[in-house]
């Protein structure tokens, strides 16, 4: 499974810029503000050791997953709805696991302890997986009755916990590798832009790495030895990290991202009699320049009930003077909880955008194995395709950024070209755009079947292609835009939502599978995902897709349209 939630999404974050100029509508951001250590140049080891552990990880992760499917039919003997039910399930988890990483690391441990521990628990789940497909393809092996439901238990075992090990790393890698630049250091800020689009690419060629050669070996060699490479790769990762230990700069966890919010949950309740002033500057806010290096946020006037948190009372004065205690809050801190309730809608809406964009690890793989796998005289993995979608992913970017940025930029005349918010409503247009190609793609293929003939996988490259498209368009802005309006005591945990988004996804996508395995079969039918797809319509199945996908677009628009970006005050 690709490592979507999706670190490949992190590509560009360090590109904008703030204006010190008046009240400024935020869509880019270049600031990760934190207690450093010291100030001092950035370690080249360290960064090479981050990297590297970056691709190692992005191997071992995907050799995992990106088969996983295939694992399930051929090995297990498991149905095509149970199985694409479980991957899919297992891929949520994967994606859930990032937000408790996230608050451990903020809160508790740091990003290096977490990154250590969230290691040693990947590394036992390799393991256990590994041993497990060695038992399972072992000549004595017979998967019937208890025997083959042992080792599924044992597969599963090792599966979660390699879900928890990963959701760790994804949480804390990235962060751990910009807090080895000083942003206080004029150079280091533009290497941190360097690094990355150098960690974008270890996880896309980690990707590749593992969709091509790995999954060839388990598919034409043994499944036990394509896991024991992944396996060995972590391995390796983690003897490396360790190793460059004297070489990191670590910072100190800051608390919990939830404080604040729930402060102001809190203060406003109490003062829920409060009366509201009408001139909104009497409300609390500190004094300028003691803000620290977190800018403040003027006022807005939605969620006003919000603001009475910040509505000084006879209680919060001392000799005369507010004080900032548990029941008085600052409008900059009131303002951080309304952005975070500005993203809840457009994080939900992507929620349905992930359940059908999933497709590429489950229906898709499906599909093409009932497809003629043969190119010549070589034999093509159907979740190789995956590759190929990886690298028209990498083609997109470099279309965008050279062709279609500039371009939009000349045409609208605005500076900036496409807004995120934009790109993100293009990326869903063109989610539709693929479930109609692979419907069209699987209706071909059943006319094929029943006339007796297969149909080539080469003719499932245009919905990986346009699927790629709707991944630069949506995926990676979307992480962007998240980390962008995000309060900035909140941008990891924001970051964390949007792997959440797609691992709600990844569980709403088993949901819609089940119900219509389930409402398309019986009576003698077989429904629309049998075990043979000959005897299916996974034509059908795409084309509810398609459906939601339109709906899902036009409440987009209209969120999207009313949404009010973030501002920040310049101290200047």
């Amino acid at each position: 499974m690709s490592d979507l939630g999706n670190p490949r999404m992190l590509f560009g974050l360090e590109n904008g810029e703030l204006s010190p100029l008046k009240p400024l509508s935020l869509e880019n951001e270049s600031s990760l503000h934190g207690p450093h250590l010291n100030h001092k140049p950035s370690n080249s080891k360290a960064l090479a050791t981050i990297l590297g552990f970056q691709y190692l990880d992005g191997v071992a992760f995907n050799g995992i997953g990106a088969n996983l499917i295939v694992y399930f039919r051929t090995v297990l003997h498991g149905n095509n709805a149970a199985n694409a039910a479980n991957v899919a399930t297992w891929g949520g988890t994967c994606f859930t696991t990032p937000l408790f990483g996230a608050i451990l690391a903020d809160t508790y441990w740091g990003n290096y302890k977490t990154i250590l521990i969230s290691l040693f628990v990947y590394l036992i789940g390799m393991v256990t997986v590994t041993s497990s497909a060695f038992s399972a393809t072992s000549k004595s092996f017979n998967c019937e009755g208890n025997s083959c439901q042992s080792s599924s238990t044992f597969l599963f075992c090792g599966l979660y916990l390699v879900a928890i090990g990963s959701g760790g790393i994804k949480a804390t890698l990235l962060p751990f590798g910009a807090d080895q630049f000083d942003d206080e250091i004029p150079l280091e800020k533009e290497r941190k832009g360097a690094f990355f689009s150098w960690f974008y690419l270890c996880i896309t060629l980690g990707g590749l790495t593992s969709g091509t050669i790995i999954v060839w070996i388990q598919e034409n060699i043994d499944w036990g030895l394509g896991y024991c490479i992944a396996t060995f790769c972590l391995a390796t990762a983690l003897a490396a990290f360790v190793l460059g230990t004297p070489n990191y700069r670590q910072r100190l966890p800051t608390g919990s991202p939830l404080a604040s919010i729930v402060q102001v949950l809190v203060a406003s309740y109490k003062k829920r009699n409060a009366e509201l002033p009408r001139d909104s500057s009497l409300l609390y806010e500190v004094n300028k320049g003691t803000s620290g290096v977190q800018p403040k946020l003027p006022h807005t006037n939605e969620f006003r009930f919000l603001d009475k948190a910040a509505v000084v009372s006879a209680l919060d004065l001392k000799d005369g003077s507010p004080q900032n205690s548990s029941s008085l809050c600052t409008v900059t801190q009131v303002e951080e909880l309304k952005l975070f309730l500005r993203l809840l809608p457009i994080w939900a809406n992507s929620i349905v955008y992930a359940a059908v964009f999933v497709q590429m690890f489950t229906t898709f793989i499906q599909q093409g194995s009932t497809m003629n796998m043969k190119i010549g005289s070589f034999s093509v993995p159907p979740a190789s395709l995956c590759s190929f979608e990886i690298i028209s992913v990498m083609i997109w970017v470099f279309a965008c950024n050279n062709y279609i940025t500039p371009a939009s930029k000349k045409y609208l005349g605005n500076g900036t070209g496409l807004s995120q918010l934009q790109r993100m409503g293009i990326g869903r247009f063109l989610l539709i755009l693929t479930m109609l190609t692979a419907s069209y793609n699987e209706s071909r293929r059943l006319a094929n079947a029943h006339a007796g003939e297969t149909l080539s996988i080469l003719w499932q490259l245009p919905q990986f292609f346009i699927l790629a498209s709707s991944e630069v368009f949506n995926n990676i802005t979307q992480l962007e835009f998240f980390f962008a309006q995000a309060p900035d005591r909140m941008k990891s945990f924001c970051t964390a939502m949007v792997m959440l988004s797609m691992a709600l996804g990844n569980y709403l996508n088993s949901f819609i599978i089940t119900v219509i395995a389930k409402v398309t079969s019986g009576e003698g039918e077989p429904g629309w995902i049998p075990d043979d797809l000959n005897k299916g319509h996974l034509d059908y199945y795409f084309l509810v897709l398609a459906g939601i996908s339109v709906v899902n677009l036009f409440a987009y628009h209209s969120l999207a349209a009313n949404y009010t970006l973030k501002k920040v005050i310049s101290e200047s």
